[in-house]
């Protein structure tokens, strides 16, 4: 078994970094690396990204979560992720959280140590105090009377401050979601498109805002616009010919895919349906993304990724599933990587039943399909 590397992980015990913050300040400082680590620990991190979304971890951490590798020895989540082939970690940020996690210092602390690993890090800006997604952009409450013009630049000192504090840390961030799956836009109802993408061009403006903060602090950084349901190619196109119109900037598309939660999710275990309303299996729902994802490169001259991908962990053919999924994705020239979204959950941690551990908090087998190559 591969020891946790002793020097940042005292330091995490010793202030306490599974809570929100190890002190008071806005910007924590954490020690700077000894000279000649391999933060990798020899693992190749290059390449096709092989993702995990653990923004869970240090909320799970402090409710007393624990992790286990296959033979039930504890071990720190995100070096057991990085040991059963992860390269790559996806963090949310949230504005003003009222329970505080996912905020600004919260996001400094699970980067900080996921750069202590070596891994390459990407940025969800949500843009909310709590979850956006297709069905639900709520702006955060001290942007609630703000103009258009008001929200965008909201959109772009808040980008820039967190990303800001990122990069005073020496922390490297190699892609930036402006908006968390953004179907319909954002930060509604100002940067709502219409079901149609009939008003697409206050929610092209903001992501411009975002998108012009972030290369002001990491100019290299990839940009995505993100937005579910991968294996629809009816919603890719009426958003992004809408938002090429209204000329929107960004480098990547992002996608998301749960195959089956149309048309029942229910409890995410034995009841689980991994059809869709359309009668399509989850092989075929997959087959259906990465023709998607081939024809908007096409189209777009643009790069496409897997920001989110789930199916319940107890499914007995997840690791079918998962391992079909990123042998297709590998293959499209242009696809940069596959996130799977919190991992790391297992015993129905926040109702969520799609994580890839079982109830004891050790690895299933579908995270197989992350193995190295």
């Amino acid at each position: 078994m591969k020891k946790i590397k002793t020097w940042w992980m005292s330091f995490i015990l010793l202030c306490g970094l599974t809570t929100v913050s190890c002190n008071d300040d806005d910007n924590p400082t954490f020690p700077e690396q000894p000279e000649n680590t391999d933060p990798t620990g020899g693992y190749d991190m290059t390449g096709f990204a092989r993702g995990a979304d653990v923004s869970w971890l240090t909320e799970m951490e402090a409710s007393g979560r624990r992790f286990y590798d296959s033979t039930g020895v504890e071990r720190e989540c995100m070096e057991l992720l990085r040991e059963l082939g992860m390269n790559s970690v996806r963090l949310r940020v949230w504005v003003n959280p009222t329970d505080g996690w996912c905020n600004k210092q919260d996001v400094l602390v699970k980067a900080w140590r996921a750069s202590q690993l070596g891994y390459r890090l990407m940025i969800d800006f949500h843009y909310s105090d709590e979850w956006a997604d297709p069905g639900d952009q709520k702006k955060p409450v001290a942007w609630g009377n703000y103009s258009l013009t008001e929200l965008k630049q909201a959109v772009a000192d808040h980008t820039t401050d967190v990303l800001s504090a990122l990069k005073a840390q020496n922390i490297d961030v190699e892609w930036v979601q402006v908006g968390n799956e953004t179907r319909y836009g954002m930060l509604w109802n100002d940067g709502f498109t219409d079901y149609d993408y009939s008003n697409a061009a206050s929610f092209a403006q903001l992501i411009n805002a975002g998108y012009d903060a972030v290369k002001t602090v990491y100019p290299d950084a990839q940009v995505i616009i993100h937005i579910d349901k991968g294996n629809r190619p009816q919603y890719y196109n009426g958003l992004f010919d809408a938002l090429k119109a209204a000329n929107a900037k960004w480098d990547i598309i992002g996608m998301s895919l749960y195959p089956g939660e149309d048309p029942s999710d229910t409890n995410g275990l034995t009841e689980w349906n991994p059809i869709d309303e359309n009668g399509n299996t989850w092989m075929q729902q997959n087959d259906a993304c990465i023709a998607n994802m081939k024809a908007l490169i096409e189209k777009y001259s643009t790069k496409v990724m897997m920001c989110e991908i789930g199916i319940p962990w107890n499914y007995e053919e997840a690791e079918a599933f998962y391992t079909d999924f990123i042998t297709k994705a590998k293959q499209v020239e242009g696809c940069l990587g596959v996130f799977a979204w919190e991992p790391q959950c297992y015993g129905g941690w926040k109702s969520y039943h799609k994580g890839m551990f079982d109830d004891d908090g050790r690895p299933m087998a579908s995270l197989n399909a992350f193995k190295r190559d």
